[in-house]
């Protein structure tokens, strides 16, 4: 009689710690497919500073009239942009002035430009960082 209580008992724990972990694999998975979606349009504008018409001459004979939006992981990151903004011009005043036109012609010159500039962003950053780099506007002569 004692036994049939105590293997009742038993089986009745292991459902429940079986429950209770199906349980907590769900919340786990849901939690991290909801953190992969994409930000929001707004949250994207609230996260990104804009870096407009800067000019600088080329490491060729032409100049560059470009601006950027700078999109970051949250609004600290985004704070601290904003006070680095001299930091960030110097940083792609001096990348432009190292590339030569035909570098920055085309898709794949722009993307590379993009990419490069949030790497070298991102090394001066500490409150955050820099998710993503925008050409907003571009002159080329």
């Amino acid at each position: 009689m004692m036994s049939k209580k105590l293997l009742r008992t038993m089986l009745i724990m292991i459902v429940v710690i079986v429950l209770a972990g199906a349980g907590a694999v769900y919340y786990f998975l849901q939690k991290n497919g909801s953190e992969s979606k994409e930000p929001s349009i707004d949250d994207v504008v609230k996260t990104s500073v804009d870096i407009s018409d800067l000019t600088t001459n080329l490491a060729t004979s032409n100049y560059i009239k470009i601006s950027f939006k700078i999109q970051t992981d949250s609004k600290a990151a985004k704070d601290e942009l904003t006070k680095r903004e001299f930091q960030v011009r110097n940083i792609m005043i001096e990348e432009l002035s190292d590339t030569k036109e035909e570098d920055i012609q085309g898709k794949t010159g722009k993307v590379k430009l993009e990419e490069t500039l949030k790497n070298k962003i991102n090394q001066i950053m500490q409150d955050g960082k820099v998710v993503q780099v925008y050409i907003t506007d571009s002159l080329l002569q």
